[in-house]
């Protein structure tokens, strides 16, 4: 049998989601090329070449990005882990070796990231970080909360719900361009398939990681379908489950250019509130096709898990 390159395009892709689920869920373990290339079938050397290709960095740059992230993300939801438990969770060898690729990464110690946290909404001077981010986006994202606390009471309306378990088709897509032909190809393969003439049948994109610690270009996200009918995983196709949760609830109904300071108020919200948000990813479901709307407007839900 002859794959044509599309396919093989494909099957890289559906082999990299494999390895990029079971790094995100082993960050506090060790982690070898040996053992993440396994979980994708292919050798040592193949897949090291093949994850570049397709992420853009290396795998090591790629497992040491995601673990400063993921320390960044624990500053600052939870107060309570010491920057001492952090730097031994996640394979760092001191509180210094910590302190400097944090401080590489970001431009600041995570004993400053964290008293500078963005839950804060404090506007701070500027700092460059080697990474592209600004300030940590605080200066980009965070104005003043009463700002976004009247967005939010203009433009949502806002509910906690209990979420059953919610299955989607997805297509993994990193950063912010390329966002709507990733949504087109999604639609395309499920059309023919009749997923789409379901009623219940809903477009959505699921945040694999935080615009607050992660540069946009390298942001990991779902494009997703919701259907609770079987389908057959393939190619760049997999499932993404969503298990029963908590979640705010943001009913929005907002232009594209919204989404960002939607975001950022609805997690001002949050905080405000004094809820914490849960360990699962935040997510968008779209009830509208945009292009149709009269303003050209999303009505969008986006969720954010709680504790």
């Amino acid at each position: 049998m002859i794959f044509s390159e599309n396919e093989i395009k494909k099957d890289y892709i559906k082999r990299i989601n494999l390895a990029l689920k079971f790094i995100d869920h082993h960050l506090d373990s060790k982690l070898s090329l040996e053992s993440i290339a396994e979980i994708a079938h292919y050798s040592p050397f193949h897949f090291h070449r093949i994850f570049k290709a397709i992420i853009g960095e290396t795998l090591n740059s790629y497992i040491n990005r995601r673990r400063i992230e993921k320390t960044a993300s624990v500053l600052l939801h939870k107060q309570e882990v010491s920057i001492t438990e952090l730097s031994l969770q996640y394979g760092f060898t001191s509180n210094s070796s910590f302190t400097r690729a944090f401080k590489n990464f970001y431009g600041v110690s995570p004993t400053q990231f964290r008293k500078l946290r963005p839950s804060k909404f404090s506007k701070i001077s500027k700092v460059e970080s080697k990474n592209g981010q600004e300030n940590l986006i605080f200066e980009k994202y965070i104005c003043n909360i009463n700002n976004h606390l009247n967005w939010i009471k203009m433009n949502a309306t806002i509910e906690i719900k209990e979420i059953p378990e919610l299955n989607f088709a997805s297509i993994t897509h990193l950063g912010v361009d390329g966002v709507e032909n990733a949504f087109d190809r999604l639609i395309r393969w499920a059309t023919p398939k009749g997923l789409m003439q379901n009623p219940e049948a809903k477009m959505g994109r699921i945040f694999h990681d935080s615009f607050k610690i992660t540069a946009p270009n390298k942001v990991r996200m779902s494009i997703c379908l919701l259907t609770n009918e079987p389908f057959i995983v393939e190619g760049e196709i997999s499932a993404v489950t969503i298990k029963k949760c908590k979640c705010i609830v943001g009913r929005f109904e907002i232009t594209p250019n919204d989404f960002e300071k939607s975001w950022s108020g609805l997690f001002v919200w949050m905080n405000h509130n004094g809820y914490k948000k849960a360990e699962e990813n935040p997510f968008e479901i779209y009830h509208n096709d945009f292009r149709k709307h009269p303003e050209h407007k999303f009505i969008v839900d986006l969720y954010i898990p709680i504790q």
